[in-house]
């Protein structure tokens, strides 16, 4: 980390203390995020900073979101978490033509930080949190204008950057890239397909 990025961490740590708050779970990388949001304000980065753990603590009490909270979203069975990439990334699947709009839309949002906390929990091995990437595939086969919502596309793209596939070339690059170890087999490659509450993980049980 450079001089510079060190002093807006140190300051940062010191605003978020100014408001009653405290960064000592959180290590350089994650303050980063937030200082990088705000044009390396420290102040700015605070404030936003705080925000968020009181969004979290409110959102999230018990540190995680059940099945149970979610069981709705989660019996359409649409969204699939497989072994680590090739570099290491979670690999989320999103099968479109599964999914409906949600008629329980604080379940939906819960539901999204569910998939996200488990799929980012699934690859952390001792890294720092808040140095999370993963990857998501958005499989849009066979969609009909029922699966059509346009919250839920918004709300997955604030996550995702979206790569089309849609030649061999593009494919055979995709699958190199992913991992064949990883990436299910009616996508090319060898894995099976693992449902997204199939996958335990014992950090995120109660």
């Amino acid at each position: 980390m450079e001089n510079s990025q060190e002093i807006a961490v140190t300051q940062m740590r010191k605003s978020v203390e100014k408001l009653g708050s405290s960064t000592e779970s959180y290590g350089c990388t994650t303050l980063m995020r937030f200082l990088i949001a705000r044009s390396m304000d420290p102040e700015k980065a605070a404030k936003m900073f705080v925000q968020w753990q009181k969004w979290r603590a409110a959102f999230v009490p018990n540190g995680f979101i059940s099945d149970s909270e979610v069981q709705d979203e989660l019996e359409a069975r649409k969204i699939y978490l497989q072994s680590s990439t090739k570099e290491g990334y979670p690999l989320l699947i999103i099968k479109a033509s599964k999914h409906f709009p949600a008629k329980d839309h604080l379940q939906f949002k819960k539901f999204v930080v569910h998939l996200l906390d488990k799929t980012i929990a699934s690859s952390f091995r001792g890294r720092e949190i808040g140095n999370e990437k993963l990857i998501g595939i958005l499989d849009l086969q066979q969609i009909t204008y029922r699966n059509v919502d346009a919250r839920g596309l918004i709300t997955g793209f604030q996550f995702l950057q979206i790569v089309i596939v849609t030649n061999e070339e593009e494919r055979k690059n995709f699958v190199k890239e992913i991992g064949e170890e990883s990436l299910p087999e009616v996508y090319g490659g060898e894995a099976k397909l693992v449902a997204l509450q199939d996958v335990i993980l014992p950090q995120l049980e109660g």
